[in-house]
C-alpha cells in the first residue's frame, strides 16, 4: 500500500514523507531502502512514530492519503479538510460475498476461503459476511467446511501458508472475543507455534451481533441467509461500511439489475473480494472512504492540482 501512493505522488513530481503503524515500520524501512538507489537524496522517507508524529505530518503535509481504521480517518480527514488541503482516507470495510444458486459453489468458496483467512484477514478487503441466496446455503456450507478445513494456517515464512499471525496478542485476542460462543460453521487450526494464531472460522451470529456492525480485522466471518436476492442486497447493504462487495453467479442478468443497488464502492463477480487492480480506482462508500479514489488517473490527479489559464490577445492587437 505504501507503494502503491507513494509511486504516482513521485511520478507526478512530489516529495513523499511515510508514516507506517507503529506495529509495521519493518516494511516501510525496507520500501525506503529499495528506492535509495532510484531516487534523489530526500525525496522518499520514512518517520515511524504513533499520534504525535501523524499529527504533525497532517499539520504540515501539502496533501494526505491515508490508509486505516474509520475512527482515525475520520480525525485525519478532518484535520486536513481544515487546513484547505486534499486528503483521501481509505478506512474500515464490512463486505459482503453475496452467493447465488446457480453459481459455481467450489470456486465461490476457494474465493471467499482465500479472502476471509488470507494475511489473517488483516486486510480491508477481506471478506467479513458471507450471503448464501436460496439453494445455494447448504452445498455453500459443505464447500467453505472443506476450504477452510484445508486452508494452510502457520509461518508467513512458507510459501504455502495462507492464513498467518495475527499483527499483534491484542488483535488475536480482539478477533477471539469477538466469535466467542458463536455456533462454528466452518474453521480451520491454528497451529501449536509462537506466534499471534488465531485458527480462520466461518460463524452463524444473530442480528445485530458485532461482527454484522463492526470491522473486526482478523480471519473470521459470518453466515447468513437470504430468501431471494432481493433480501441479499438489503443484507449487504446494512451496515456502516461499503468498500468491497463480491457476487458469484453464473449468469449476469440478475447480477446487472442489482449493481446499481448494492451501496459499496467496488463489485466484483465471479472473483475474491480481496485484491486490487493497480490500473482502477480503489475506494469505498460511507464510512468505508473520504475524498477521491486511489489507484489508477485518479491517482495522479490527487496529487497534482489543476490550473486554468485563460490568455486574451494584447490590446491594439488583430485577434
Amino acid at each position: 500500500m505504501p507503494s502503491w501512493k507513494a509511486a504516482p505522488a513521485l511520478a507526478a513530481g512530489n516529495a513523499v514523507v511515510l508514516k507506517p503503524a507503529p506495529q509495521a515500520t519493518a516494511c516501510a524501512l525496507l520500501l525506503a531502502e529499495t528506492l535509495q538507489s532510484a531516487l534523489p537524496d530526500g525525496l522518499f522517507a520514512v518517520v515511524p512514530g504513533g499520534v504525535e508524529e501523524g499529527t504533525a505530518l497532517v499539520g504540515t503535509a501539502d496533501a494526505v492519503s491515508f490508509t486505516g481504521s474509520t475512527a482515525v480517518g475520520a480525525t485525519v480527514a478532518g484535520a486536513a479538510t481544515a487546513r484547505g488541503i486534499p486528503v483521501q482516507a481509505e478506512t474500515g470495510g464490512l463486505n459482503a460475498a453475496v452467493v447465488l444458486p446457480d453459481a459455481d459453489i467450489g470456486r465461490a468458496a476457494a474465493h471467499i476461503a482465500s479472502a476471509l483467512a488470507g494475511y489473517a484477514g488483516q486486510k480491508c478487503t477481506a471478506t467479513s459476511r458471507v450471503i448464501a441466496v436460496g439453494a445455494a446455503m447448504e452445498p455453500l456450507r459443505a464447500a467453505l467446511a472443506k476450504e477452510l478445513g484445508d486452508l494452510p494456517v502457520g509461518d508467513p515464512a512458507d510459501p504455502a501458508t495462507v492464513c498467518g499471525p495475527l499483527i499483534s496478542a491484542a488483535a488475536r485476542d480482539r478477533v477471539r472475543e469477538a466469535a466467542a460462543g458463536l455456533p462454528v460453521v466452518a474453521g480451520g487450526t491454528a497451529p501449536d507455534a509462537p506466534g499471534w494464531y488465531t485458527a480462520p472460522l466461518l460463524v452463524e451470529a444473530p442480528h445485530g451481533h458485532r461482527l454484522l456492525r463492526e470491522e473486526v480485522f482478523g480471519p473470521v466471518a459470518a453466515l447468513l441467509p437470504a430468501r431471494d436476492l432481493e433480501e441479499a442486497v438489503r443484507l449487504n447493504n446494512a451496515v456502516p461500511y461499503g468498500l468491497v462487495t463480491s457476487v458469484h453467479t453464473a449468469g449476469l442478468d440478475a447480477v446487472l439489475h442489482v449493481l446499481d443497488r448494492l451501496d459499496t464502492g467496488m463489485i466484483r463477480v465471479n472473483a475474491s473480494s480481496a485484491g486490487v487492480d493497480f490500473h482502477l480506482p480503489f475506494g469505498g462508500a460511507k464510512s468505508s472512504g473520504h475524498g477521491p479514489r486511489e489507484q489508477g488517473r485518479t491517482a495522479l490527479e490527487f496529487y497534482t492540482a489543476g490550473r486554468t489559464y485563460t490568455l486574451a490577445p494584447a490590446a491594439g492587437k488583430a485577434t
